[in-house]
């Protein structure tokens, strides 16, 4: 019954017409949407207006969370949906925004069941419980610059796709039982080698925080998948061919080969 009730509040959304300044708001805070096809800005423009419909959008820190920035937070969030089965990330009911990079208190044990207590600073976090926190001036820099290849807000709702089997492990719900197969060769693979690259100081395509574990691997990949589709396409091109098939999508048929200038804001 519930499904049904939320399945038909969803159509109705979807019914209703796409505010015209969410264009406008894209062209200034998203420009990777005017390199979709016709088709794919309709259908994240829909995407959105489920996500915006089904999220809550606090300001933290004495920050004021405004139309655009629900907006931009809204089209990157969906980007990773498109031409996929989804759920509009069901888990996750709201998103905390900070103005800047914040602190955050880690638990961590050690072997003999010493708890210890640090703060870090953080650009964002995804938590299993369904909460995302964000930087906003790391989102407005991350979606400004499409070449990059860092993204905060892709990388931390690629985190809870990760998390929709109860796991952070990095292997999100694929398609088939028989994808696991190829999916954990190529990502491991390319796991170890990134582990390897940070210790020797190489340059790579990828960001090395992606080094630290399984499911930084993914969120990181996402990132470069999605922001750097050609240089990742050239030199991981079996990482690619899985991104591609989970994500049903081709950015390097659409992103530009070279990195865009960014736009200037008043």
């Amino acid at each position: 019954m519930f499904r049904f009730i939320r399945n038909w509040r969803r159509k109705k959304i979807l019914s209703q017409p796409t505010p015209d300044h969410w264009r406008e708001i894209l062209d200034e805070e998203f420009p990777q949407f005017e390199f979709l096809s016709p088709k794919d800005q309709k259908a994240l423009l829909d995407h959105m207006k489920v996500f915006l419909a089904e999220k809550r959008f606090e300001g933290c820190g004495g920050l004021e969370v405004t139309e655009s920035m629900r907006v931009s937070i809204a089209a990157q969030a969906c980007l990773l949906l498109l031409n996929r089965d989804v759920d509009y990330y069901h888990e996750v009911k709201c998103i905390y925004i900070y103005p800047r990079a914040f602190t955050s208190t880690r638990k961590s044990s050690d072997a003999s069941g010493i708890v210890t207590e640090e703060e870090t600073v953080r650009l964002g976090e995804a938590w299993n419980s369904g909460q995302i926190v964000l930087s906003w001036e790391d989102v407005d820099r991350g979606a400004a610059d499409i070449g990059d290849g860092r993204n905060v807000t892709l990388h931390e709702f690629a985190h809870q796709l990760d998390f929709e089997d109860n796991a952070a492990n990095g292997a999100p719900i694929l398609s088939h039982r028989s994808r696991y197969l190829s999916w954990a060769r190529v990502l491991g693979e390319e796991f170890e080698n990134l582990k390897r690259a940070k210790k020797r100081y190489k340059k790579t395509v990828l960001d090395k925080y992606g080094a630290t574990n399984p499911a930084e691997f993914f969120a990181v990949a996402t990132e470069a998948f999605f922001e750097k589709p050609h240089q990742l396409k050239k030199k991981h091109e079996d990482l690619y061919k899985e991104l591609s098939e989970y994500y049903r999508q081709d950015p390097a048929q659409f992103m530009p080969t070279r990195k865009m200038p960014r736009k200037r804001r008043d």
